[in-house]
């Protein structure tokens, strides 16, 4: 590896994909959004580098045993593709994740915010806040005091069986699972503060591991039920993401 502006300064990108028997998870997707990066970030890399780079290292890591995770990361001068597990079980999704809200305030007005770059400190650390605490996921307020995503997802949330998500200009990393739900069922978009939660039968979380992951707990707020969240993640699971 080569010591550039993306060691020195964070400016590089990377996304992290879901390998499923052997097979990238909406793969032409992340490229499409990793090229966005790089081009904004004025990286040399081309779609077809990339891909090439993913082929030999996923032909490298054959036969593949379980889920597994494929990141890719490229700055000026590198471009990285390394493979590990992925962790999640199936009963995570069973018991639902207990979330937290972070007093990081995640800005809406930075460009680094709508790109997956490297300059992701706030969200490790407050990550591993979060767990030590015994949650599983921050959750992120904007300057305006409105939710804006996790450390590692977007937030949805389920009212009389509505999709409700918060509009991208309250500062997210417009996630590849949340393209998906948004192509694939209608999601109603609403500026979302703290005092709304109550009006909330349900709530989830998405990211290219987690798929679709109910939400038990936000804070001291118990959820009435993850019902329609296990639903929507059996259908994810279900149905084929080799885009």
């Amino acid at each position: 590896m080569t010591a550039d502006d993306g060691f020195f300064f964070g400016l590089g990108a990377f996304e992290t994909i879901a390998i499923e028997h052997g097979v990238p998870q909406f793969l032409s997707w992340h490229l499409e959004r990793l090229q966005e990066a790089a081009q904004f970030l004025g990286l040399p890399f081309t779609s077809k580098e990339i891909r090439d780079e993913i082929e030999k290292t996923l032909a490298a890591q054959a036969p593949f045993e379980g889920r597994m995770a494929l990141k890719v990361t490229v700055t000026p001068e590198n471009l990285l593709c390394v493979c590990r597990r992925n962790l999640y079980q199936e009963q995570d999704y069973r018991r639902g994740f207990r979330t937290v809200y972070s007093h990081v305030i995640r800005n809406e007005t930075s460009p680094l915010t709508y790109h997956k770059t490297l300059n992701y400190g706030d969200c490790i650390l407050e990550k591993r806040k979060a767990k030590q605490a015994g949650f599983d996921e921050p959750i992120f307020q904007n300057s305006k005091g409105a939710l804006a995503e996790g450390a590692t997802s977007n937030l949805f949330f389920l009212k009389e069986g509505t999709i409700v998500a918060p509009p991208l200009s309250c500062g997210m990393l417009p996630g590849i699972i949340r393209r998906y739900l948004y192509e694939t069922y209608p999601v109603t978009e609403q500026v979302i503060t703290p005092d709304d939660i109550a009006d909330f039968d349900e709530m989830f979380l998405t990211n290219s591991l987690l798929g679709i992951m109910p939400v038990q707990q936000l804070e001291q707020h118990r959820f009435s039920s993850i019902d329609q969240g296990l639903e929507l993640a059996h259908q994810f699971f279900s149905s084929n993401h080799n885009v």
